[in-house]
């Protein structure tokens, strides 16, 4: 054994280490739904601008056609990112924030992160503005449990964005 070793030894006998948890594998220990809610009002103007989007018919110039099929493709897949956004953001919340005693506070978590991931891989698999809105909602009670067990009380506010919808903000207590 080196003496570095040796003395790393002695450092961990004389202050034991902690053990820490945080989602980028560093004790940062920052976590936030916020990035959840913005992917998910994304989807929401996704699926917006898709229905609004002007109809084409078999009169339609080939230019406007591809036109059409090119801002639809855009949309598309803006929509399916930011779903695949919004997951991501969930998994590490689920997987690396919560934890077996928030369990005990909320019994039916691990079903509302289920739900959720269920919404935001229904949203990438179709073009549906009322299971984007049903992805906002269940991220949304998600963003309020997580403030919660953090002792802080929660607002909904209106959001500022073209989506329109509301996000979940802490107020502390």
């Amino acid at each position: 054994m080196t003496l570095a070793q040796h003395a790393q030894r002695l450092i961990d006998f004389i202050r034991a280490p902690k053990e820490i948890h945080a989602h980028c594998d560093i004790p940062c220990g920052i976590y936030d739904p916020h990035a959840a809610q913005i992917a998910a009002l994304s989807v929401i103007r996704m699926n917006q601008l898709i229905q609004e989007m002007p109809k084409i018919s078999a009169e339609s110039s080939a230019k406007d056609r591809e036109a059409y099929v090119h801002q639809l493709s855009r949309y598309t897949r803006t929509k399916e990112e930011h779903a695949e956004i919004c997951k991501h953001e969930l998994r590490v919340l689920w997987g690396d924030y919560f934890k077996p005693d928030h369990l005990k506070q909320y019994p039916d978590l691990h079903t509302i992160f289920w739900d959720a991931m269920k919404l935001a891989s229904k949203n990438r698999q179709e073009a549906n503005l009322d299971a984007a809105n049903q992805l906002l909602a269940k991220v949304q009670q998600i963003a309020e449990i997580f403030w919660k067990s953090k002792g802080a009380d929660v607002r909904k506010q209106p959001s500022l964005q073209n989506a329109k919808g509301e996000l979940v903000y802490p107020v502390p207590k």
